[in-house]
């Protein structure tokens, strides 16, 4: 019997650890703008520069504030053909390569677009006429100085 519990228990730590694999990192993104609309007003919230770091699986989307692995906000993802965005030059609506995720955590509804370029969240506070919105750009990577 205790070596059927001790074959189950290594089971699924290993399958856990085989889960926890399988995110491949997707971009590093650096946060811009945050603000909150309410009551037709759009207020801007004072931040601190901030670094987000996105996983995935396929199925789920890891945000992680840099700095912290282990904590980190998960989303579903629902729509992978693209996400729609307007062009500043004529207004029209393109769509571009892109997720659409969500989550509903303790009454809060979040929603995440992630693209090549940006990474939007918005959240949707149950008991609240406020909306957030949080707008963050593609980091690029620094090149290497040259040697002298």
């Amino acid at each position: 019997m205790k070596i059927l519990l001790f074959s189950l228990l290594c089971l699924v730590i290993t399958r856990t650890a085989t889960i926890a694999s399988d995110f491949h990192h997707v971009g590093d993104y650096l946060l811009q703008a945050h603000f909150k609309v309410t009551g037709g007003e759009m207020i801007s919230i004072p931040m601190k520069s901030m670094a987000f770091r996105v996983y995935s699986d396929g199925i789920t989307i890891r945000v992680h504030l840099e700095g912290e692995e282990e904590a980190y906000s998960s989303f579903e993802v629902y729509r992978s053909d693209g996400i729609g965005r307007q062009r500043s030059d004529s207004g029209a609506l393109e769509m571009i390569p892109g997720i659409q995720a969500s989550t509903n955590s303790r009454g809060t509804l979040k929603h995440l677009r992630l693209s090549k370029e940006s990474l939007t969240i918005t959240s949707f506070p149950g008991v609240s006429d406020q909306t957030i919105v949080s707008y963050a750009i593609a980091a690029v990577p620094k090149e290497p100085e040259p040697s002298e």
